[in-house]
């Protein structure tokens, strides 16, 4: 299995209860191709560094997560269908961007305290 951290832009016309709902359904289905959810987070509405559908901001959020090499086509095929998906990004992550991202986490975790 492979370490893979996927962030995607939401629609900023959203409603809170719509964008959790989108969240919810990407999150089962990787649960569902057997991937396992690591960490997630939600980074809020941003300012887009260039418009996108003549949208100028977005909600974006963070999936790290463990899975085989081929769940990630269909994975981003869901993205492509889904209309409130604005632009998604998937990378694996080699050894020293898990221990980046673990840090990161760490950050996250004492900054909330």
């Amino acid at each position: 299995m492979n370490h893979y951290e996927t962030v995607f832009i939401l629609n900023p016309v959203l409603s809170e209860g719509q964008i959790k709902e989108t969240v919810q359904k990407f999150e089962d289905y990787l649960t569902s191709k057997g991937a396992e959810v690591i960490h997630k987070e939600d980074w809020g509405l941003k300012k887009l560094a260039y418009p996108i559908e003549k949208k100028k901001s977005g909600f974006y959020h963070l999936f790290e997560f463990k899975a085989g090499g081929d769940v990630i086509a269909p994975f981003e095929l869901e993205f492509r269908r889904d209309d409130s998906i604005m632009r998604y990004l998937t990378v694996k992550l080699d050894k020293h961007a898990v221990a980046w991202a673990e840090k990161r986490k760490q950050r996250v975790k004492s900054s909330k305290k």
